[in-house]
């Protein structure tokens, strides 16, 4: 696996990401809180275990005492939902998630188990030790709606992005092209402790090792490059804004097997 690189100059703090969107990195991983500029806000993905006193003390500090609108998820990975039922049980908060992804988010099914012959580096290898799920949150997950938009975020639609997993979304803000991407790329190698502990930026594929289907992954790649985000929040790796970052993903798009798909392993052909 190879990768991308992309300029310094276009990192962005998660503190400010693009207009009413920050981000808070837990370990190894990114969860947003989008507000709607009337002190209203939601939480996009929710963490890793035991992270939900993190996340509450960073986004009182961000919107005070108040709960979020809702919860909206990308995909339900361990890493993604850790805090899921600690916070919407808190919260009271709905929880939205893609049709195909509910079965792992209310107790149903679990994820396909990973696969450390990717390689890469050490965080590949420990992936047979990371929860397969699911967690349960029956009482509070809703579909995403039909047509695309996403509930409590207006001017937002979702995409549906699989490849990583069945029923992964990204998020798009067309007024400003700003992408909140899930798991669909990263802008570090996932597969490597190095490289997720430096952010080193450069693009990359989904992280490999939980990656179950790579012609779909592909596929999400080249649909997110078509929109031309100008700016990118990823699960995993910096956010990224300016000139340079639709071209570098659509250098993703382009040799994306080159790139981004594994030599070897069980989902790798």
């Amino acid at each position: 696996m190879d990768k991308i690189p992309v300029s310094d100059n276009d990192i962005v703090s998660l503190d400010h990401i693009a207009e009413g969107l920050s981000g808070l990195r837990i370990a190894f991983v990114n969860l947003f809180a989008v507000s709607l500029g009337t002190g209203d806000w939601t939480l996009v993905d929710a963490g890793t275990p035991l992270s939900a006193d993190r996340i509450r003390r960073w986004t009182t500090s961000q919107f005070g005492d108040v709960a979020p609108r809702s919860i909206v998820l990308t995909h339900g990975h361990f890493d993604h939902v850790g805090a899921l039922e600690d916070l919407a049980e808190q919260w009271n908060v709905h929880v939205y998630a893609h049709p195909l992804e509910l079965p792992y988010v209310t107790g149903q099914k679990q994820y396909p188990p990973p696969d450390p012959a990717v390689g890469g580096g050490l965080m590949a290898l420990m992936s047979p030790l990371y929860p397969r799920g699911p967690v349960d949150v029956r009482d509070r997950a809703q579909p995403l709606p039909t047509d695309h938009s996403v509930p409590d975020l207006p001017g937002w639609r979702w995409i549906h992005t699989p490849g990583h997993t069945e029923g992964h979304v990204s998020f798009f803000r067309d007024s400003d092209r700003t992408l909140i991407v899930g798991d669909a790329f990263c802008t570090t190698k996932a597969e490597s402790l190095a490289a997720v502990a430096t952010q080193r930026p450069e693009l990359h594929g989904p992280p490999a090792y939980y990656t179950s289907d790579w012609d779909k992954a592909r596929a999400s790649v080249e649909q997110l490059s078509l929109l031309r985000p100008s700016c990118v929040a990823p699960g995993h790796g910096q956010p990224m804004a300016g000139t340079h970052v639709a071209d570098a993903l659509s250098e993703l798009a382009r040799n994306f097997d080159r790139v981004a798909r594994p030599h070897h392993g069980k989902y790798a052909a």
